[in-house]
């Protein structure tokens, strides 16, 4: 690419959008085959995820309270199916985060290496994309379990506010305006600590920090550009929304058929497979973006240098260009 890493603070929120459809669509066939082994089997989890969780719950739902008062024979099999049917549940959901994390990580690894790459004019081929993304596996995960606590902690924290909530101030006049400001603050928090993690997750690829390091360089990157920022995720939600909406009246509940839901599914996937790559691009130019902005100038030659270390799997190796800390730590103008 011809774009100078220094200059991409000049990038709007559309500028962003184009710059992400610029390069996927220059290097069509190597997104292609990322997009073909990582980013389409996470889509086909994610929306089999939902109609199978759907079909379940309802079979649940309906052993549950379909049944008489007063049990009989009939009642207590369909009661002890019901047991059973739970245990499937959770067996399925287990299964389904396990290997949506897995791809998760992968595409993310594999999108940002690959377009960190394509800055430096780095030669990147599939097959240095798919020996490289298992090196980065480990910094990743340590990421997400740092992100995955804070999140749990900031649930509990919400359901314990609103369960205070529930018991003193749900009768009074005030209660109902009160839980709509702590919903708007709760959906305001979860969407800058998604940004935060996304952000991290670019983090933890192009530089040495993981886990909360990783977590706190991506919050300060963030300062700055957060309106940017936040818009840009934002159009991103809403996308991602619509097509839940489409699956959702569709598939999951379908209107027109089988070929109808065959159609709807299909076009589901394709949509979502799209979003995720785009969205996944887009986090790595929002990181490029923030460094810049904040004068943190990144030399091409010290990326790709980093860039071919994680391609080795050497992320420690003693190199004097790697001395002073960081691969790609700030260098202030």
């Amino acid at each position: 690419m011809d774009r100078e890493l220094g200059d991409m603070q000049a990038l709007g929120i559309f500028g962003i959008y184009k710059e992400a459809y610029k390069i996927i669509t220059s290097f069509k066939k190597l997104f292609t085959q990322i997009t073909l082994a990582f980013i389409l089997p996470l889509s086909i989890i994610f929306l089999a995820h939902v109609e199978v969780s759907n079909t379940i719950f309802w079979n649940i739902r309906f052993n549950v309270y379909g049944l008489p008062v007063i049990p009989d024979q009939r009642s207590l099999s369909r009661r002890n199916q019901s047991a059973a049917e739970w245990g499937i549940f959770l067996a399925f959901k287990f299964a389904y985060f396990t290997f949506f994390l897995i791809f998760s990580l992968l595409s993310t690894a594999a999108v940002t290496y690959t377009i960190s790459s394509i800055y430096t004019g780095n030669d990147v081929t599939f097959k240095k994309v798919r020996g490289v993304v298992p090196k980065i596996w480990k910094r990743l995960v340590v990421t997400f379990l740092c992100t995955f606590l804070a999140f749990f902690a900031y649930h509990v924290v919400t359901a314990i506010i609103l369960f205070l909530w529930a018991v003193t101030l749900s009768e009074t006049v005030a209660g109902f305006p009160i839980v709509i400001i702590i919903l708007i603050l709760y959906a305001i928090g979860l969407v800058y600590m998604t940004i935060v993690w996304q952000l991290a997750s670019v983090v933890s690829v192009l530089e040495t920090s993981s886990g909360i390091k990783a977590v706190k360089k991506s919050n300060d990157l963030i300062k700055g550009k957060m309106v940017a920022v936040v818009v840009t995720f934002f159009g991103l939600i809403v996308l991602v929304v619509g097509i839940q909406i489409l699956f959702y009246a569709f598939v999951v509940y379908p209107t027109l058929g089988l070929w109808g839901f065959i159609a709807f599914a299909i076009l589901s996937i394709l949509l979502i497979t799209v979003f995720i790559l785009y969205a996944l691009a887009i986090q790595t130019i929002i990181y490029f973006v923030c460094k810049s902005y904040h004068n943190e100038i990144i030399e091409r030659t010290i990326l790709s240098k980093h860039l071919e270390v994680i391609h080795l799997g050497k992320f420690h190796a003693p190199d004097p260009a790697m001395a002073k800390g960081d691969q790609l730590e700030m260098s202030h103008v």
